[in-house]
């Protein structure tokens, strides 16, 4: 079984897609209709309009805490870090752990995308 699809739920949805539109092809997914987005191994994200706008992603809350995404080098996740500043995105730092390297980039609503490298991919 694969994951197929994840529907994630934004407040602002104008606000929300003039980043997602910037972020998803630097991170491997086209867009395939309005507000979704696919890659390779047919995995597709879909931003849709949260009803209730005023209950907004919290860290710790319950739902989804991050969005985590794989990359196969630490290389190719500096290069997402420049990458990130050629589409005047925020670019956060490189974070070390025990088992590899990550970064965390925050969608508008303060949301985490989770893009890391293990230590059988480091260079």
């Amino acid at each position: 079984m694969k994951i197929d699809h994840l529907v994630i739920q934004l407040a602002d949805l104008k606000v929300g897609m003039q980043f997602y539109d910037r972020l998803m092809p630097i991170l491997g997914f086209k867009k395939q209709r309005d507000h979704v987005f696919g890659n390779e191994q047919d995995i597709f994200i879909d931003f849709r309009a949260a009803r209730d706008a005023e209950h907004c992603y919290q860290r710790h809350a319950p739902g989804l805490n991050h969005l985590g995404l794989v990359v196969p080098s630490c290389a190719e996740l500096r290069a997402l870090q420049q990458a990130l500043a050629d589409h005047d995105l925020e670019v956060p730092e490189i974070q070390s752990f025990s088992d590899g390297k990550a970064l965390f980039i925050k969608d508008p609503e303060g949301m985490r995308i989770e893009v890391g490298c293990y230590q059988q991919g480091q260079s």
